[in-house]
């Protein structure tokens, strides 16, 4: 059986999706629907970008989804069995799936960077980190709880990426006294990561509010293959479910490791990765080496 699986953000580089547009009318007339949508050239920044022009979160989201969305829109041969997305990709994920029409994913991506960043700015000392270790991912959570219990400093597991690789997500702080704890609990590195944001943490509760708002009056449909939500890790096809999991999925963990297992447990051999970069490939392989990957 053959998964589908869409990146997330920190997939960005300049240059990307020039290609489809130059070689593709289907693409092309997509992504200048998604200039209008976004009421800026986004496809300006895409082709032609520094990477900083890239990094605006404003950016990136849309960015990403529609470097993905249109890749699988014109790939004749794209049949999944199923579908899963990075976080952001589950956006991709969902449209590629016929949950969302084109144009209401880049209006929900759109509205989910902008209410991200504004979250980000109340917040303004907030940020990330990757702890790689071999600790067990239930020892890692256990000492973001004891850190909130102790402290007050909001700290949590955010991305289950892969064994090994953790990353959690909270105040400066937080991150800072947690990743002090964590190397002492035998952690090899506690890497801070250049992002904008505690993404996936309680800090993102008023993007989670705004979202809410924005999903409940868009039209949603029936997904034609289950699509593996990041907030539960279980196959999903029907509306009230996929919507509960998305709004939820802001302020809840990323369950990646989880979601690739459940996916082999019910029959994917090949997962084929489709957008921008490598990244969910490697992943992959490290959750299950024996897991067939590619990319579109």
């Amino acid at each position: 059986m053959k998964a589908y699986v869409f990146p997330g953000q920190g997939s960005q580089f300049s240059g990307m999706g020039k290609d489809l547009y130059e070689s593709s009318e289907e693409a092309r007339i997509l992504f200048e629907k998604a200039n209008d949508i976004l009421g800026f050239r986004i496809t300006d920044i895409m082709f032609n970008g520094t990477d900083e022009e890239l990094k605006q979160t404003k950016v990136t989201q849309p960015a990403i989804f529609l470097h993905s969305v249109i890749l699988a829109a014109i790939t004749p041969d794209l049949k999944p069995d199923m579908v899963a997305g990075h976080s952001l990709g589950e956006f991709s994920a969902l449209v590629t799936a016929g949950v969302l029409s084109f144009e209401d994913g880049v209006s929900l991506v759109s509205k989910r960077a902008l209410a991200m960043q504004r979250a980000c700015e109340i917040t303004a000392s907030s940020t990330m980190a990757a702890v790689l270790s071999s600790l067990p991912d239930e020892q890692i959570a256990s000492i973001c709880e004891q850190v909130m219990q102790e402290t007050g400093e909001v700290v949590v597991a955010a991305n289950y990426n892969c064994p090994g690789q953790l990353v959690i997500s909270g105040s400066q702080e937080g991150v800072r006294i947690a990743g002090e704890k964590l190397k002492e609990a035998g952690a090899k590195r506690v890497l801070p990561l250049p992002v904008g944001g505690a993404f996936h943490s309680p800090i993102m509760e008023p993007a989670r509010e705004e979202l809410a708002a924005a999903i409940e009056v868009t039209p949603f449909h029936t997904a034609k293959f289950p699509i593996y939500q990041n907030v539960n890790a279980l196959p999903a096809t029907q509306i009230d479910a996929i919507k509960a999991n998305l709004i939820a999925q802001l302020t809840a963990p990323v369950r990646w490791t989880q979601s690739i297992q459940a996916m082999r447990a019910d029959g994917a051999t090949l997962f084929v990765e489709c957008g921008p970069g490598k990244v969910l490939q490697g992943l992959v392989k490290k959750i299950d080496a024996s897991a067939e990957t590619a990319g579109v």
